[in-house]
């Protein structure tokens, strides 16, 4: 395992080669609950961002930031999972994923390291998973304490889909 570089202005570019057949995730902390994403869907990882608001977004929608001179679109995973909001003053971070050739930034609590999973372990989500993450889950992992959530980035920017709380 390895951890990921952070820079609260500057972002560092994560490469891989055959991290998918692999099973490597970058891994993420929203609301105390890990999740993982495909480390080659990844472009960055930021710290805390200065974010515009975008008027008449969705809620989901945190607003637009300036990632050397591309616009991206703020996504707060927290509200996407109908999760309650973030305690103030908190700081956030951002993995940047890529989605059709557009950028979004996930917010979350907090980014972990990049982890390498035996692909035998990855199991289909469980019906005692939270209907609202089995929704942009394509599956989990059981770790030693805790389940690593692996999220579907097209299904979780799939914003329309957003039910209300």
């Amino acid at each position: 395992m390895s951890s990921l570089p952070v820079s609260s202005s500057d972002s560092k570019q994560i490469t891989s080669t055959n991290e998918a057949e692999q099973g490597m995730f970058v891994t993420m902390t929203v609301a105390n609950q890990i999740f993982g994403i495909p480390v080659l869907k990844v472009q960055d990882v930021l710290g805390t961002q200065s974010i515009a608001h975008v008027p008449l977004a969705p809620s989901e929608v945190l607003g637009s930031l300036n990632l050397r001179g591309r616009i991206v679109t703020a996504v707060d995973v927290r509200t996407r999972l109908s999760l309650p909001p973030r305690e103030g003053g908190e700081p956030s971070m951002s993995v940047v994923v890529d989605h059709e050739g557009e950028l979004y930034s996930l917010v979350v609590d907090k980014v972990g390291e990049v982890m390498s999973l035996p692909s035998v372990d990855f199991e289909r989500n469980p019906a005692t998973l939270d209907p609202r993450w089995q929704d942009v889950s394509s599956g989990i992992y059981r770790l030693k304490d805790t389940l690593l959530v692996v999220l579907d980035v097209a299904r979780l920017l799939h914003l329309e889909q957003t039910k209300a709380a």
